[in-house]
């Protein structure tokens, strides 16, 4: 029994910044993205989880190697060996994505606790903003990371429910193995929305930041260079697959769960909290006829990764502005010495907040931040794949050719993805 505790500790003691950007792609963006792929178009997209797994779990290797063994983030590097417009485009493009991404996440955290208590949206979303900066401020970063793997355990309700309804499996199934495509401006659209949010910026400058945090905590950098070892390099590996496949789990969880409660009854449009919160009726039905508790749990999960997410928005975001310009940069920093970092992280949150003040549906920002995503992924992606072949700045843990092939391939078909988006509009 010792050894096998000690072999469960051993083992969750490899968990970090992969398991958290993993549970982090589940956000409410992607919660309400899943949701809104099951309710208009059923079993069809389920392909699209396991089919996105391996390019994912590649981009966000390279992120997590390029940070482990220049012993920088993403901007940093492509400061120190690329071009300065190169460098200010990348900052440009995850600092509108993640700061419109936050506006959508606030906005959905306050409207899911409307499903619970009468209060003003407006109060809401400010208190919620509140909190999570007080939060990312004021703790310490060990604390920090042990909060996020917590909150990332609300994404288990939709992974119960797929087991608590009776569902088509043989249609799942063919579904989830068999690849199923609509020539059509809405099909096109939701495909970008779900490659956005499943392969998003934020998620590349997180993580590849992450392990140089990680790095800092285990005195790996000495003199401003990384002492990488091959046992870091295959501890990174097993975190970054083990998150990535957790996180895809969830999307499929989700895409079932939609399909067969919502799709399957008529409700093709996910236009509140409410018609989301719908999905994990099954779930409570099996203890309570309560239609409270469903809402209660989604709440719960749209908060929970909400307080997950948003804080990793921010920072990646800060985490590129602050490397361009060669700022003190981290969570491991107290306030007094990050003043650029955290005043960052504070414009970004604040900023976000006031894009909930213009008038958008809540759940719709988050589609349409999905998509936005999946846009600004592509040129972001080619940047990852250059620099993580480059023997200069990478030496012997370089990508492979398997990795190699795998993140241009994701190049290419999120590319395809978003010129026939574009393309089936204009012919709309």
């Amino acid at each position: 029994m010792l050894e096998i505790r000690k072999k469960i500790k051993k083992f969750f003691k490899i968990l970090g910044p992969g398991i958290i950007t993993g549970a982090a792609d589940d956000d409410p963006s992607g919660i309400a993205t899943y949701t809104q792929t099951g309710a208009q178009f059923g079993y069809g997209p389920l392909w699209t989880s396991l089919f996105a797994l391996p390019f994912v779990t590649a981009v966000q290797d390279a992120c997590a190697r390029i940070g482990a063994v220049s012993g920088r983030g993403l901007t940093a590097v492509i400061k120190k060996h690329y071009s300065k417009p190169a460098l200010l485009i990348t900052i440009g493009l995850v600092v509108i994505a993640n700061t419109i991404n936050i506006g959508a996440n606030i906005g959905a955290m306050a409207s899911a606790a409307q499903l619970l208590a009468p209060v003003n949206f407006a109060m809401l979303a400010i208190f919620f903003t509140t909190i999570i900066l007080l939060l990312e401020i004021s703790l310490s970063y060990k604390i920090y990371v042990r909060l996020l793997k917590i909150c990332a355990l609300s994404l288990f309700a939709y992974v119960v429910t797929v087991f608590l309804i009776n569902h088509p499996w043989g249609t799942i199934l063919r579904a989830t193995f068999i690849p199923h495509i609509e020539l059509n401006f809405e099909f096109f659209f939701i495909i970008t929305a779900i490659f956005g949010t499943t392969i998003s910026p934020y998620m590349f400058f997180w993580e590849a930041s992450q392990e140089v945090e990680e790095e800092k905590e285990k005195h790996m950098i000495v003199g401003g260079e990384a002492r990488v070892t091959k046992h870091f390099i295959r501890r990174i590996r097993i975190d970054n697959f083990i998150g990535m496949l957790a996180s895809q789990i969830g999307v499929w969880s989700i895409i079932v769960v939609a399909a067969t409660v919502l799709n399957a009854n008529g409700i093709i449009n996910v236009d509140s909290a409410a018609d989301a919160a719908r999905a994990l009726e099954p779930l409570v039905d099996t203890f309570s006829n309560s239609g409270l508790l469903a809402k209660v749990i989604f709440a719960f999960g749209i908060i929970g990764l909400g307080m997950l997410s948003i804080p990793i928005l921010s920072s990646s975001a800060s985490y590129a502005v602050s490397e361009a310009f060669g700022w003190r940069e981290g969570l491991n920093l107290k306030f007094r010495r990050g003043h650029g970092f955290y005043g960052i992280i504070i414009i970004a949150t604040l900023v976000g907040l006031l894009i909930n003040f213009i008038g958008i549906n809540p759940i719709k920002a988050l589609v349409l931040t999905a998509v936005i995503n999946g846009v600004i992924s592509v040129p972001l992606i080619y940047i990852i794949a250059r620099i993580s072949r480059n023997e200069k700045i990478m030496g012997e843990y370089k990508s492979s050719n398997i990795s190699n092939t795998l993140i241009w391939t994701t190049f290419f078909i999120m590319l395809a993805s978003v010129v026939l988006m574009f393309i089936s509009f204009i012919l709309h």
